[in-house]
């Protein structure tokens, strides 16, 4: 899945609901303050608090982290109002699934991953999730790779392991996984540095 708009963190209506509380930011200061919200995530060995992270960019805003600011931030909100599946996702994932291919979800994320995805109608597809904030580690810690693969009851090497990231997909093979790099949004090297894929319909073709 991606966000729509693009935007990972914060949530597509952050800048909505900031406002709501405090009209006169600026798009400049909202650019500074989720910079240094990046900034953040990127200090760190796992995925942080939720809460936590709105407090260092709101500091940055220049704004009072107030309960009621917070949690409007955190809002149930409908995960299609934010979120949307990339085209090829949901038709691979029923082709997998009528093939009986047992699947599992590695992610830097938090908790309510699993949700998003039933929200979305994809959640039913995944036996497991090895999800970051509640192993306390970040992929390429092999906890995360292992997690999955023994929560399906597999060994690495009955497991491929997909990422758009190629070195994690490269840290994966390095623990005895097969592995894909999926490279939708840039063309494919010439010589990639790990096997890679263009779009999850692919898939199919290797089991």
């Amino acid at each position: 899945m991606r966000p729509i708009g693009g935007r990972w963190n914060p949530r597509a209506d952050f800048e909505e609901t900031v406002l709501a509380h405090d009209p006169s930011i600026t798009n400049d200061r909202f650019a500074a303050a989720i910079a240094a919200g990046d900034r953040f995530f990127a200090a760190l060995s796992s995925t942080p608090d939720y809460d936590d992270y709105h407090r260092v960019v709101l500091r940055h805003l220049g704004m009072e982290a107030t309960s009621q600011l917070l949690a409007d931030l955190r809002r149930e909100v409908p995960a299609d109002g934010v979120l949307e599946l990339y085209p090829d996702v949901r038709k691979t994932l029923e082709e997998l699934s009528q093939r009986q291919v047992r699947m599992a979800v590695v992610s830097d994320a938090w908790p309510d991953l699993p949700g998003l995805h039933a929200a979305l109608g994809i959640h039913h597809f995944f036996e497991a999730y090895a999800i970051s904030a509640k192993l306390g580690c970040n992929k390429p810690d092999p906890r995360m790779y292992h997690h999955a693969s023994t929560a399906l009851g597999l060994t690495p090497t009955q497991c491929l392991f997909i990422d758009e990231d190629p070195d994690l997909v490269q840290a994966a093979i390095d623990l005895g996984y097969a592995g894909r790099a999926i490279r939708r949004d840039s063309p494919l090297p010439d010589i990639p540095p790990v096997p890679s894929i263009a779009t999850l319909t692919e898939l199919p073709e290797l089991f």
